[in-house]
């Protein structure tokens, strides 16, 4: 089946987009995954299609800027695991504005979602992935590798945030044997695409964009890699700008 044949994978935002490719193809090469998001239709949809390939894949509905619920999540991931293998940590939410413009509320929201949330889902799995010397995934986004820009202060902020809680992460558990790796992409064919395209009046070219199945190959060989190398850093853009 694959590098990952009997481990537990645990992804976030794996109703849809670049949560769902990965999850997928974790699933197809062998893992026994556990969806992780707020839309419980949408993770069963992506339950069934995991099914289909072969696949076993659990669905765990949970709002993520929800202490409680990371609680109830850990707990019942450590109730039905002995360990966890990989950790995917995707999705959270994006507002774009100007400073002036901003509502304090969208950015609170960008906070529990992108950045409050994965440290907190990492600190509860921590001990989980230390049985089997896990790897650990942060889905970025381009935006944390370059200054921001006009409009999206917000969402940049907790970008470049995410990109030093996994580094710092890094150097912490590297003597662990844990692995950690953070993924920059540009902009990628997914539903929030094209939301984004359609608030900024233009089309959208889901072809001209990164796919999430590209995603999902390149985390997937990066982890595979044997133990003597680790890839701490993936920043892929599409081949032919559309915006």
């Amino acid at each position: 089946m694959g590098c990952f044949q009997g481990q537990v994978a645990v992804v976030t935002g794996a109703s849809s987009g670049i949560g769902r490719a990965i999850a997928l193809d974790f699933a197809g090469h062998g893992a026994e995954v556990c969806l992780v998001a707020r839309r419980e239709d949408l993770l069963k949809s992506v339950a069934q299609e995991a099914a289909a390939m072969g696949g076993l894949a659990h669905v765990h509905a949970t709002d993520l800027t929800s202490d409680e619920a990371i609680q109830l999540l850990a707990a019942n991931i450590q109730k039905n695991f002995a360990h966890v293998n990989l950790l995917v940590l995707c999705g959270g939410a994006i507002s774009h504005s100007t400073t002036e413009q901003g509502r304090v509320e969208d950015f609170d929201l960008q906070y529990r979602s992108n950045l409050r949330a994965p440290y907190a889902l990492v600190q509860v799995l921590l001990p989980l992935l230390r049985r089997q010397q896990g790897q650990i995934v942060f889905i970025n986004s381009s935006v944390a590798t370059r200054q921001s820009g006009k409009g999206v202060g917000q969402f940049t902020a907790t970008q470049h945030a995410l990109r030093a809680i996994a580094d710092s992460l890094r150097d912490e558990v590297n003597a662990d044997g844990i692995r950690v790796l953070s993924v920059y992409p540009g902009r990628t064919a997914t539903e929030r695409m094209a939301k984004l395209a359609e608030q900024e009046g233009r089309a959208y070219l889901p072809e001209l964009l990164i796919q999430p199945q590209d995603l999902a190959t390149m985390v997937s060989q990066a982890l595979c890699l044997p133990r003597t190398v680790e890839v701490t850093d993936i920043r892929m853009r599409p081949m032919k700008k559309s915006y």
